[in-house]
């Protein structure tokens, strides 16, 4: 009896060792590939003279990022195949059935190639990278992930956007090299414009100047030009650049210190005005 029980458990005990063990190897093989991917990657991408070293490395991260989830995906299929095989499970009939399945779902899966095949481009002509941000059409936000089928991104409200790289028609990529501040403020038809010219090019300069800021400016944001006459106001056009993804925080700084600038230099940011005309 005793012999029979030790023989049970073996039996028993044997194959659950065999499975723990296939998956601690899948597991080991799966750490070690993607150190293995990240390593060649750093050394064969080639360098773009025109990008920097920040960018550079944005783009590393994307690529490491989608060929360690294509191989964690192969490993974790060839693990679970080997498992069922050690449960007595046959394999054959099942990659049988699938093939069949794939055939019925062949023109659903068009979608799928499509999505891929535009997920390729995508890499090869580095539209994008993880940690840039985009829009798709009306979707933007910050780019979480990037995989062959999907791009994931964030807005600043949070909300998480999965779009399949076949529904995108448009990239538009708002911090690839430099970002630019672009800022339009009205001031009083009263104003002299060449005091408000002098008061926005200093602020401009201090404001690249600061230890703070110095380092995410490239160019000082500074007067470009008059840009309209409005009903209320003369709209001028401040411009800048700065590194990217550092646009909002630069122009947000901006605004308030040409806030403060303007009250300490009489400067009127009018409210809009209407002038009534009183029949006789």
């Amino acid at each position: 009896m005793q012999d029979l029980t030790n023989l049970i458990g073996s039996q028993i005990m044997f194959p659950v060792i065999k499975i723990l063990g296939v998956v601690l190897a899948a597991y080991i093989v799966k750490k070690t590939s993607n150190h293995f991917i990240e390593k060649v990657i750093r050394k064969i991408v080639v360098r773009d003279h025109f990008l920097s070293r920040e960018d550079e490395k944005k783009r590393e991260n994307t690529l490491i990022q989608i060929f360690s989830n294509a191989i964690g995906v192969l490993i974790w299929v060839l693990t679970v195949l080997i498992v069922l095989s050690e449960l007595g499970v046959e394999i054959g009939p099942l990659l049988a059935a699938a093939g069949i399945a794939g055939i019925a779902l062949g023109f659903g899966g068009q979608y799928l190639i499509r999505d891929i095949i535009s997920g390729l481009f995508i890499i090869l002509e580095n539209q994008y990278r993880i940690g840039d941000v985009v829009c798709f059409d009306n979707t933007c936000g910050l780019v979480e992930s990037i995989s062959l089928r999907m791009t994931t991104l964030r807005d600043l409200d949070g909300t998480v956007h999965h779009v399949p790289h076949g529904e995108i028609k448009k990239v538009s990529n708002l911090t690839k090299q430099f970002s630019r501040v672009n800022l339009n403020i009205g001031i009083s038809y009263n104003s002299n414009l060449e005091k408000v010219i002098k008061v926005v090019n200093k602020v401009g300069s201090d404001l690249a100047k600061d230890k703070d800021w110095k380092e995410f400016i490239t160019t000082p944001p500074q007067f470009l030009r008059v840009n309209d006459f409005a009903d209320s106001a003369i709209i001028i056009k401040i411009l800048g650049e700065t590194q990217p993804i550092k646009q909002w925080d630069v122009t947000g700084e901006l605004r308030k210190r040409l806030k403060i600038a303007f009250d300490k230099e009489g400067i009127e940011i009018p409210f809009p005005q209407r002038v009534i005309h009183q029949a006789k």
